[in-house]
């Protein structure tokens, strides 16, 4: 797969051409995506295993909050620049079915598999963004699609990374392949619209 992420299942080409028929819906959704990643970076400020934060715990947290942050102002400004219109709800079932997945209430195991969905949501995004960029044939978008991909596949990493700061490796390894399987039932599920996540036909 493009930039060696390691999803199950590829999004076809024509997920990304059925999208891009309606921009301004695309990028609406996208504007949520962001902002949400943003919070839920900032989520993991106060949540570490121990009574301090493990090395470098705080800085990567707020890398990341930051980049999700300087994405939607990026977002924002091309939606405004096409008359788009930000939605006022917003619904993401992709990332709903995976947050299901989450041993919650189990300490390491909840923060960890909180961790591991975030690198699955990214992972995703980062592959979205590729597909979009490949298949856009208008030269603004396909820029702006290609600038978010390295950003997105470095945070996939990040979170991976943080999880193995609160369980051993081997533990994150397998619990990383149990969860991967499971994004890819749930994405291939996924209903067909004009969003990042959606499904295709």
């Amino acid at each position: 797969m493009s930039h060696d992420l390691p999803l199950i299942t590829a999004t076809p080409a024509k997920w990304a051409k059925q999208v891009l028929k309606n921009t301004n819906a695309l990028l609406s959704d996208q504007v949520y995506l962001e902002k949400k990643a943003a919070n839920n970076a900032l989520e993991f400020l106060n949540l570490w295993p121990g009574p301090q934060a493990p090395d470098h715990w705080l800085a990567m947290v707020a890398a990341i909050a930051r980049d999700e942050t300087l994405h939607m102002q990026a977002v924002i400004k091309l939606l405004e620049k096409r008359s788009g219109i930000l939605e006022r709800a917003h619904k993401n079932p992709y990332a709903f079915d995976l947050r299901k997945l989450i041993r919650k209430g189990q300490g390491k195991d909840d923060l960890t598999d909180r961790l591991i969905v975030s690198a699955l949501v990214e992972a995703r995004s980062c592959e979205r963004f590729i597909r979009l960029s490949e298949e856009s044939k208008d030269a603004e978008l396909t820029k702006f699609y290609k600038g978010l991909v390295v950003s997105e596949n470095g945070h996939y990493q990040m979170f991976l990374d943080m999880a193995k700061k609160v369980s051993p490796a081997k533990e994150v390894d397998a619990r990383w392949k149990k969860l991967l399987e499971e994004e890819s039932k749930i994405i291939e599920s996924q209903p067909v619209d004009f969003k990042i996540h959606s499904g295709w036909n």
